[in-house]
């Protein structure tokens, strides 16, 4: 229920299907991993206990997104950092993608309501490199 797409030995994505379950608290991204994404399973009156989080001084030099999809279904289209495409692939409502590396591409199949989560602070147009996308003929769909 976890898919890892790789692109010469370098996460491009990791993408979490709606029924991916497991008890307890299971990290999905390496710790070292400039994102940081968890599935937790907890049942009734389990209690996590307060805290908070140390203010450390980090060093990011890649914005990565988690896309969660609350509706609908896209295709997501896969580069590497050079542009290059590699593959597609359909994510449906209740579906989790972290964009680990490289380039990505949205196409929605249907109407899409998603949230979208990244590291800050975002500059904007500023942040990111816009190229040509991969033509409908030479999609390649991987599920």
């Amino acid at each position: 229920m976890i898919k890892e797409i790789c692109f010469k030995n370098k996460q491009i994505a990791l993408i979490i299907k709606n029924g991916y379950t497991v008890s307890g608290v299971n990290f999905v991204t390496d710790c070292n991993s400039a994102q940081q994404v968890g599935f937790m399973s907890h049942p009734k009156n389990t209690e996590i206990k307060a805290h908070v989080h140390k203010i450390i001084e980090r060093k990011v030099s890649l914005t990565q997104e988690v896309l969660i999809i609350k509706k609908g279904k896209l295709r997501l289209d896969l580069y590497s950092q050079e542009k290059e495409y590699i593959e597609s692939v359909i994510i449906s409502s209740g579906d989790v993608v972290i964009l680990s590396y490289g380039g990505h591409g949205l196409k929605c199949l249907e109407d899409v309501e998603m949230i979208e989560v990244k590291q800050g602070p975002y500059l904007c147009e500023n942040d990111k490199e816009r190229f040509a996308s991969v033509k409908e003929e030479k999609v390649v769909i991987n599920e």
